[in-house]
């Protein structure tokens, strides 16, 4: 290859690069099937009923032994609480993780693929004592376990 065609491609491509970084920076190439899909009123829902209802539709749950939910029973920090939920029920396509006590209660909400290991952790925030509840949907049914934390400094600005 040439000097001559070298500069080509070169040019080309920084010409490529630049297109696209003046879309991205545009907002043209955003994920909005993604962000359209972002379930935004369950998140600001005021109550656990109400962020299930938003989220699935829903907010009648089935308790579960089959949900294990993984947290602290004392937060010493309540900014960050570790918490995981792993279940077994067969068929699920999402976990949503809800904080009782919370002005807005559903923290975190996870999509899953057919074939994914109902296994997630994050860390939470939680503004003051209260039950750390995993809901799990399966089969177009809504199944739920709680688990109380102690919170002993407000992670929510308290």
């Amino acid at each position: 290859m040439n000097t001559d065609m070298k500069r080509r491609v070169f040019l080309k491509g920084s010409l490529a690069a630049g297109t696209v970084g003046v879309a991205v920076s545009a907002g043209l190439l955003a994920p909005q099937a993604v962000l359209a899909a972002w379930p935004e009123k369950a998140f600001h829902a005021k109550s656990p009923k109400d962020a299930l209802n938003s989220a699935f539709g829903s907010g009648q749950t089935q308790a579960s032994d089959k949900i294990k939910i993984k947290a602290p029973d004392i937060a010493e920090n309540g900014a960050v609480v570790p918490v995981t939920v792993k279940s077994d029920i067969p068929g699920i396509e999402s976990i949503a993780i809800l904080a009782s006590a919370n002005n807005s209660p559903l923290v975190a909400l996870f999509n899953l693929s057919r074939n994914a290991m109902a296994d997630v952790s994050t860390r939470i925030k939680m503004g003051k004592t209260g039950d750390v509840i995993a809901v799990v949907k399966a089969g177009g049914k809504l199944y739920a376990n709680r688990k109380g934390v102690k919170v002993t400094i407000g992670g929510c600005g308290g």
